[in-house]
C-alpha cells in the first residue's frame, strides 16, 4: 500500500513553473501542503534547519521543473481560488468560439480547468499607423460570422456577474425578448437584490419596459458572433502591431450591442467606426439604440462596483423618455 503524500517541496527559480506545478498537484489532491522555493539555496537551508523535525520535511521534492514551450509558444496563466468554479471554463469556450472566424487574433487556450486558465502569451507591441482601421475592418468581419439563434450554448460571465445566454424558444429568434429578459431585466433584478434600485430607478425601468418595442423594434436579422465585453481594457496589441481580443463574454446577437460597449470607458478612435462601416454598414437608427445597449453594461457596473454608476444608469434610461 502506497503512503499518502502530505507535503511537497517545489524548487525552481522560474516562478511560473513553480506556481503551475503546484496547481497541477493540488488539482489532484487539494489537501497536499505545498512549499515553494525559488532558490535551491533557501530550499537546502530549510531542509538543514528542519532535518530532525519530521513534520516539517517534504514527502516529495520537485527540483528545477522543466516546462517546455509548445510549438514556440510561451504561456500566461490565470488562477483564482475565489472565482466561480466554472468561470475559466466559460472564458476558454468564449475564446475558442471567437477564434472560429479566423479574422482577428485570439490567444490559444493551452489548458483549462476549474482553478486555472493557461493561455498563449501574446508578446506585446505598439499600435501601427493603420491599427484602428485594421481593427475596425476585422471586427466587422468577426460580426459577419453568424449563428442560427440568439444566445449561446451555455451561460457565462460578464466580469464576475453571471450572464444568461440559453434562450427559451421565443428568445431564440426574437432579439427584443432575448435582450430585455436575459440582459436588462436580469441586471435590474440583481440591482434590486443588491439594494441599488430605489423608486427612481424602478420608475424609470418600468417606463423603459413599456417603450422597449419603440426603442428596439422587431427587425429581423441574423445573429452575429459577439465578443460581449469589448472595451479598451479587453484587447491587447501584439508584437506585429495587430489587435488581440481577450476576456470575452461571448454570445450571438445584435452587433450593435458590441459596438455600443466600445464607446464606454474611454471609447475607440473614430477611425475604427469608419472602417467598420465600410465593411459592414450600420443599420439606420443605430445611434438612437446605442444607449439601450450601453445600459446593460452600466447596470452590470452598478451591481459590481456600487452606487457610483447609479446616475449614469438612470440617465441612460431617461434618454428615451
Amino acid at each position: 500500500m502506497k503512503a499518502k503524500v502530505k507535503k511537497v517541496m517545489i524548487v525552481d527559480d522560474n516562478e511560473f513553473d513553480c506556481y503551475f506545478t503546484s496547481k497541477i498537484i493540488t488539482n489532484f489532491d487539494e489537501t497536499v501542503d505545498i512549499m515553494e522555493f525559488n532558490s535551491s539555496i533557501t530550499a537546502i537551508q530549510y531542509l538543514e534547519e528542519f532535518q530532525n523535525v519530521t513534520s516539517k520535511l517534504p514527502d516529495l521534492i520537485f527540483l528545477d521543473i522543466y516546462m517546455p514551450l509548445l510549438d514556440g509558444f510561451a504561456f500566461i496563466e490565470k488562477f483564482n481560488l475565489l472565482s466561480d468554479k466554472d468561470i475559466f471554463l466559460k472564458e476558454a469556450n468564449g475564446l475558442i468560439e471567437l477564434k472560429k472566424p479566423g479574422v482577428i487574433r485570439i490567444p490559444d487556450v493551452i489548458s483549462v480547468d476549474n482553478n486555472y486558465l493557461l493561455l498563449e502569451m501574446i508578446e506585446p507591441g505598439n499600435k501601427g499607423k493603420t491599427f484602428w482601421e485594421d481593427f475596425g475592418r476585422n471586427f466587422a468581419k468577426l460580426h459577419k460570422y453568424f449563428g442560427q439563434s440568439h444566445g449561446f450554448f451555455e451561460d457565462n460571465y460578464i466580469g464576475s456577474t453571471p450572464q444568461l445566454n440559453i434562450p427559451n424558444e421565443k428568445e431564440k429568434y426574437d432579439w427584443l425578448e432575448f435582450y430585455f429578459n436575459k440582459r436588462l431585466l436580469f441586471q435590474f433584478k440583481l440591482a434590486e437584490k443588491n439594494g441599488y434600485a430605489d423608486s427612481l430607478l424602478k420608475s424609470a425601468f418600468i417606463k423603459l419596459e413599456k417603450n422597449i418595442f419603440k426603442i428596439l423594434g422587431n427587425e429581423l436579422f441574423t445573429p452575429s458572433l459577439l465578443h460581449g465585453d469589448l472595451w479598451s481594457g479587453n484587447f491587447i496589441i501584439d508584437i506585429n502591431g495587430n489587435v488581440c481580443l481577450i476576456d470575452p463574454a461571448v454570445y450571438y446577437g445584435n452587433r450593435e450591442a458590441d459596438l455600443a460597449m466600445t464607446k464606454l470607458f474611454g471609447g475607440f478612435d473614430p477611425v475604427f467606426y469608419k472602417a467598420y462601416n465600410e465593411v459592414f454598414p450600420f443599420d439606420d437608427g443605430y445611434l438612437f439604440r446605442e444607449n439601450i445597449y450601453k445600459l446593460y453594461h452600466i447596470l452590470n457596473h452598478l451591481n459590481l462596483f456600487g452606487s457610483g454608476y447609479f446616475g449614469q444608469a438612470l440617465n441612460l434610461m431617461e434618454y428615451y423618455f
